[in-house]
């Protein structure tokens, strides 16, 4: 006597398997089928954790999302000069990016065509903003070169950490989210500090 398989998806498990397919297929490409098929379930077993696709898709950006602006409520973020606080967050976002790897390359790839992709771009720019306005403060307080206008300096920033989720792979040999935070650290800031 055969026995059907049992469910033993959790709302996590299922999560990273949605992740897994958006990212391999995007998200306007993906159906719930396809979901199905890569957990191995049933659509309505799936129905069963989640209403729907654009749930898992909320989700997973807001895991990313609320890792990346966990990093602005640290005290390291929060306290002493305007340029000590922004490398802080630099190395964190190195960290959060090397450890949810998966969730922080979806949501650099959202392109804004449901509301929660739309709201996912706004939460990025509103923290883009911040991060932009802490390096306008480190320019102010003088410790950074002001030669080299805010918001580019901003975006070059963010381009190279960002840029870790076309080649980081964290099961091959090689730097680890340390390593990678220190290098990215010492490139941005030897050339943007002032010089003494």
């Amino acid at each position: 006597m055969t026995t059907a398989k049992r469910d033993t998806y959790t709302p996590e498990t299922l999560l990273a398997v949605a992740v897994q397919v958006f990212n391999e297929r995007g998200y306007d490409g993906t159906s719930m089928e396809h979901l199905s098929k890569a957990a191995g379930i049933s659509k309505s077993s799936i129905y069963h954790h989640v209403a729907g696709k654009e749930e898992l898709l909320r989700r997973a950006v807001s895991r990313a999302i609320d890792g990346l602006f966990g990093i602005l409520d640290e005290p390291g973020a929060r306290e002493g000069r305007a340029v000590d606080r922004l490398e802080h967050v630099t190395r964190r976002m190195v960290g959060v990016l090397t450890s949810e790897l998966p969730y922080v390359t979806l949501l650099l790839r959202v392109r804004g065509n449901t509301e929660t992709e739309r709201w996912a771009m706004e939460r990025r720019r509103d923290f883009d903003h911040r991060v932009a306005d802490l390096l306008k403060s480190a320019i102010a307080e003088g410790d950074l070169r002001g030669d080299v206008e805010a918001r580019l300096a901003t975006r070059l920033l963010f381009g190279m950490i960002n840029s870790l989720v076309e080649w980081f792979r964290p099961e091959a040999r090689g730097a680890d989210g340390a390593e990678i935070a220190d290098a990215v650290v010492q490139l941005a800031f030897r050339g943007l500090r002032v010089e003494d």
